[in-house]
């Protein structure tokens, strides 16, 4: 038996790697020809904007006056350069963004091992090729292109990393610190003979990110007036900008500008999805090589954006992210990027055809050259019989053999797991499933004896199934924060302790002081959150930053968060009721809004299970030797207990899958990173931190689950089910959900649709691994005791 166990297991290892090893695995190639175009540039040099987080929309639209945010820009696109869309692809992440601006490709996915913020693998860029370049800006970005850049010819001018605080007081300094270093480097420039003949050279760069526009959109919306604020503060640098450096140049006409986006912003202030607000973002460029505005009486563009933002009679020109780089590289004429997937977008060009002929034809072998490697190399690691094309003949061979099954075949309990692996499936997709999931299970007990034999428990399991069924029809999470649903999550939190509290002062003969001091001391810990929570709201609505003693007391909450519990008796209520208060004073801390009641609608329905599984257990005429509340959690587990399985059992194991996933995504699709929202941080840190953030908004996610494992903990025991019997089950219906997933994974579209479709065959197959995890993270809580003091030994005469 443990043989195939350990056979089993490895054999879901294999196939979970093999997805990373298909998906997951760096695309880009090495070993191209460089290739430019033969004819001399257009401009000796070039200056390229990135506005970081900026939407086009709130660019180009004009304010409740008529007026518009950035006149420089503005003006542009009226009198002097050329205009469109930047349409991104996803992710939408700041990193992502970069390459495809300055590298020419939509990145690489296997960065997201490294966070999107180390290069993977080496790749060649616009500044790579560069003669010289120069960048201002934030040091997540520009050491990314340093890292990458042969010789000494790129020189990198950074912030310190911790000035990068969604918390601050004012985020602008961020933008002003760049227009103030370029101010001074081209001031000492004049008195640095070797610097200014440096800056005299052709084929050179001037790079400025921006990076206030994105930070205030994370801690203030796009919709606030901290962030429009900020655009035309980067309209007025950049106007700066250009004065200084037409100036330094003497007006000779021989500088390209371009000014975009890296991605855009959803309205509740995130970013690394498809949504329209973050693949949509500006584009202007102007200068040498660009053509001059052109007036046009109709567009060819549908959408209601140019009437908006009565920009209708200039001509628009939208562009793929990725196609900015051939087009700079082509201004400056420096070879186009090795790794670069963009198409030159020829109608932005002001020149002769036959330079727009060589460049065309320069990008069309350029892009060549990657598929001679490409395919160079995928036939030498390839069997020469398998070097064949790859054909589609399997789903419909399979869908005619169903079709053939005569249909007596099905029975009906066989009919009902499929549609609830179905509902399953389809619920990754639409979270309002597992509102239909819920109310199926509300209707349960009265398909059952449980109606006619337990009234009270019956109505308490329909009551919070349908309060639970509601969390799923919510928008996800982040978009429409609320403070005071947290605080309402938090008073009922107390309100429940209260009433526990007094039934188990009723119940007990003699309450240990120390049971009570640890029940106190854990309704503090979820007022101290309480607090925290909301007076970090406040703090940082005022501009004021994370208050120091509230980030102390959060990583105190947190930390206890997990030993209190063991202090509890392992009396099965009393132990699962401390873990709810324990993790609860933990989420609220990581709460923005209304999923701060989700636990608590989880865990009373979690309490409920219990109380129903055993019911049924007893309709089958199997004894229970004790009732709930004098069940005790124990480390050594009695083998002996364990009995044989019955169809009810697959039932118990499909609610135990169906929990987890309403535990998954009841609060928001959270395959996408889209639906993370950074202000659920903050009451711990505000300072940018990848890994940090990640981990305590996994912990956040993780939280559910662990209230549904410590419950079928419960169940366990209460049923005398075996785990090794409940795991095989559980194994079954992953398999089943994952060969759906398998078939719906995707290689094709935008990068959402084939990375989501990997996060959920990934999902599936780890359910398996990570409910091995999850159930001795939910065994050491439920059965593991603590001891602050050693009792005295008693010695028997």
């Amino acid at each position: 038996m443990l043989l195939f166990f350990i056979l089993g297991l490895f054999v879901h290892f294999v196939f979970f790697g093999s997805i990373f090893d298909i998906y997951f695995t760096s695309p880009l190639v090495h070993g191209m020809t460089p290739q430019f175009t033969p004819l001399p540039p257009p401009a000796k040099r070039l200056v390229l904007f990135v506005a970081d987080g900026l939407r086009a929309d709130t660019l180009y639209e004009l304010d409740e006056n008529g007026n518009s945010r950035a006149p420089f820009i503005r003006n542009i696109i009226m009198h002097e350069g050329s205009w469109g869309l930047s349409h991104t692809r996803v992710p939408t992440e700041s990193r992502p963004g970069h390459v495809a601006l300055i590298a020419g490709f939509y990145e690489d996915v296997s960065a997201v091992a490294k966070g999107w913020k180390e290069n993977p693998v080496e790749f060649d860029s616009l500044i790579n090729e560069s003669k010289y370049t120069w960048s201002w800006g934030s040091p997540d970005i520009l050491t990314m292109f340093a890292k990458g850049a042969y010789g000494d010819h790129v020189f990198t001018y950074t912030y310190d990393a911790d000035s990068e605080d969604f918390g601050a007081h004012d985020v602008t300094k961020l933008d002003t610190w760049v227009f103030d270093k370029v101010k001074e480097f081209f001031h000492a420039a004049r008195n640095n003979q070797s610097l200014f003949s440096k800056l005299n050279e052709e084929k050179i760069v001037f790079f400025l990110h921006l990076l206030g526009i994105d930070t205030n959109g994370h801690a203030h919306r796009p919709s606030s007036r901290e962030y429009k604020d900020n655009i035309k503060l980067v309209d007025a640098g950049m106007k700066e900008m250009v004065s200084v450096l037409e100036h330094f140049y003497g007006n000779d006409g021989k500088t390209a500008f371009i000014f975009t986006s890296d991605h855009g912003m959803t309205d509740w202030g995130s970013h690394g999805a498809g949504h329209p607000s973050e693949t949509l973002t500006p584009f202007v460029t102007w200068g040498a090589g660009i053509k001059y505005p052109q007036k046009v009486s109709a567009q060819k563009f549908d959408d209601a954006f140019l009437k908006e933002w009565r920009l209708e009679s200039w001509k628009r020109q939208d562009i793929h992210q990725a196609d900015i780089a051939p087009l700079m590289a082509s201004l400056i004429g420096v070879p186009f990027p090795l790794n670069s997937v963009g198409i030159l977008p020829v109608d932005y060009l002001n020149n002769t055809d036959l330079f727009k002929a060589e460049s065309m034809f320069t990008n069309a072998i350029q892009i060549l050259e990657q598929f001679k490697v490409k395919m160079t190399q995928k036939k030498e690691v390839t069997l020469p019989f398998l070097f064949i094309p790859f054909k589609f003949q399997v789903i419909q061979d399979f869908v005619t053999l169903l079709l053939t099954v005569p249909p007596s075949y099905f029975v009906g309990y066989l009919l009902v797991f499929i549609l609830g692996i179905e509902i399953l499936v389809l619920s990754f997709f639409y979270r309002y499933m597992l509102t239909a999931g819920l109310l199926a299970f509300a209707g349960w007990p009265f398909i059952t004896q449980l109606w006619t034999r337990a009234k009270s428990i019956s109505l308490s399991w329909i009551f919070f199934s349908l309060l639970l069924a509601a969390f799923p029809l919510m928008p996800v999470v982040g978009r429409k924060p609320d403070i005071f649903l947290v605080m309402g999550a938090g008073l009922l939190v107390l309100l429940l302790s209260l009433c526990v509290l007094t039934s188990l002062i009723k119940r007990k003969d003699s309450f240990i002081n120390e049971e009570l001091l640890l029940h106190l001391f854990q309704m503090l810990s979820v007022v101290l959150s309480m607090c925290v929570t909301y007076s970090t709201h406040s703090s940082l609505r005022k501009k004021q930053g994370l208050p120091l003693l509230n980030q102390i007391i959060s990583w105190l909450i947190l930390a206890f968060s997990l030993v209190l519990p063991l202090l509890s008796p392992t009396s099965l209520f009393e132990r699962l009721f401390s873990i709810l208060l324990s993790l609860m004073s933990t989420y609220i801390l990581l709460s923005t809004g209304y999923e701060a009641l989700f636990p608590l609608v989880l865990s009373c329905l979690m309490f409920v299970w219990i109380q129903v599984e055993q019911e049924t257990l007893q309709q089958r005429g199997i004894s229970c030797k004790q009732k709930v509340t004098s069940v005790r959690f124990t480390c050594s587990t009695d083998i002996t207990q364990f009995r044989q399985l019955y169809l009810d059992d697959v039932r118990r194991a499909f609610f135990l899958v169906f929990f987890l996933v309403t535990a998954f995504f009841g609060t928001g699709n959270i395959a996408s990173v889209n639906s993370f929202d950074l202000a659920s941080v903050y009451c711990f840190l505000t300072v940018f931190s990848p890994f940090m953030m990640g981990a305590l908004m996994m912990w956040k996610i993780l939280i559910p689950f662990v209230l549904v494992m410590c419950a079928f903990e419960a169940v366990q025991l209460t049923t005398q089910l075996s785990s090794k019997s409940l795991f095989l089950m559980v194994l079954v219906i992953s398999d089943i959900m994952a060969l759906h997933f398998f078939f719906l994974v995707k290689d094709y579209g935008s990068w959402l649709d084939i990375g989501t479709s990997i996060s959920h065959y990934v999902i599936v197959m780890s359910m398996t691994i990570v409910l091995v995890f999850l159930n001795g993270l939910a065994h050491l809580l439920t059965t593991k005791k603590l001891r602050l003091y050693g009792k005295p030994k008693s010695h028997l005469i």
